[in-house]
């Protein structure tokens, strides 16, 4: 039974992979990564020689094809994200949808027949390992509660953008989000307006050389980046405590 292996990878230190995921990445066929450049550092670092192959949002049909074809002739792969969790919100989800879901017994899979994709009777077998995520990180560090929260990924650029924040504003469960350097000014602008009493917590860089938590109010934290200006950059997860 051919394998597709789900690896967590660093979101910034690269000490933080197990022992488990170092295995698996130097014994399957084919490693499927976002960039692989940035995969490749991960893998000199522990002096992982396996073959790797882009696969990001824009790939194409036929990049899916040609992985089930390699899962169908017995081959084993590893799908792997830039940073974090493959599948929580990154494109790897794709991926492992259309094998769960073109999953069948009939004809072989063609680009004009996707339903049947595994159509020699051959079985697939999806595992998880698990990694570092984000979301979870940052909530662990945060201090707020824990015990029931709302993941929203990356919030919408426009559209539906403030519908967004009226929702935040309304839940009663602490809500975590990941933002931009590009937009977290407008973004702590939108709580200040929403939700002005409510603590929000800034995790910023996380794992890495320059990590930080920021918490306070909304219009505390943007008085604290406007004097800050030079820690407007990297990567941000934005937790907002709930409602009371």
């Amino acid at each position: 039974m051919a394998t597709l292996y789900i690896v967590g990878t660093p979101i910034g230190n690269l000490e933080d992979i197990t022992l488990r995921a170092i295995r698996v990445l130097k014994e399957v066929d084919l490693i499927l990564c976002e960039d692989t450049r940035i995969t490749k550092r991960l893998l000199a670092r522990y002096k992982i020689s396996t073959p790797t192959e882009s696969f990001h949002a824009r790939s194409e049909k036929s990049k899916v094809h040609k992985v089930i074809k390699l899962l169908e002739e017995g081959k084993n792969v590893a799908l792997v994200t830039d940073a974090g969790t493959p599948t929580i919100s990154d494109p790897g989800v794709l991926l492992v949808s259309q094998i769960k879901n073109r999953f069948s017994k009939g004809t072989p899979w063609t680009e004009t027949n996707p339903r049947d994709a595994l159509g020699n009777g051959g079985e697939v077998k999806i595992v998880p390992i698990p990694g570092p995520s984000a979301v979870i990180t940052a909530l662990s560090a945060s201090g707020l509660p824990s015990d029931e929260f709302l993941f929203l990924g990356f919030l919408p650029h426009k559209k539906g953008r403030e519908t967004l924040f009226k929702e935040i504003a309304e839940t009663k469960r602490t809500v975590v989000f990941y933002e931009s350097p590009h937009r977290i000014m407008k973004t702590l602008e939108s709580l200040n307006k929403h939700i002005p009493d409510r603590k929000v917590v800034i995790a910023r860089e996380l794992t890495k050389m320059y990590e930080e938590f920021v918490s306070g109010a909304p219009t505390e934290l943007l008085e604290c980046f406007n004097k800050n200006k030079d820690k407007i950059r990297g990567e941000f997860v934005v937790i907002v405590g709930r409602k009371i």
